[in-house]
């Protein structure tokens, strides 16, 4: 069994910053996968920000994370579309696009899309 082990965002052991400077991904790396804190800044959106990164057509990752702050709009491939905000625990399955609503940041605590997200394929 493993020990106590104490990780913060504020160190975090990896950073991937979105083109234009609308954000980034802190990253920490645990036993149990890496858990990510992405800060989206107003403007940003995953086709305009991180599509070119990655040179996918829609999100490829499944989220499962906690809004701090902010609003996020998703739009799944098949047109669903849901928006989120503070204290809302957020399942997003692959394949969509999201966009910050508002003129806040969205931050976002993610247990499992983060791991792989914004890097080049």
């Amino acid at each position: 069994m493993a020990g106590l082990d104490r990780r913060n965002f504020d160190s975090p052991e990896e950073v991937c910053p979105f083109e234009d400077d609308k954000g980034r991904l802190d990253l920490v790396h645990t036993e149990a996968g890496v858990v990510g804190r992405g800060t989206f800044q107003p403007g940003w959106q995953w086709s305009k920000h991180v599509k070119p990164i990655v040179r996918t057509d829609s999100c490829t990752a499944s989220h499962v994370g906690y809004v701090i702050s902010g609003r996020l709009r998703v739009r799944m491939d098949d047109g669903a579309e849901e928006e989120f905000g503070p204290a809302d625990l957020i399942t997003v399955p692959p394949g969509h696009d999201a966009w910050v609503v508002g003129d806040q940041p969205c931050v976002i605590v993610d247990w499992t899309g983060y791991g792989g997200y914004a890097r080049p394929r």
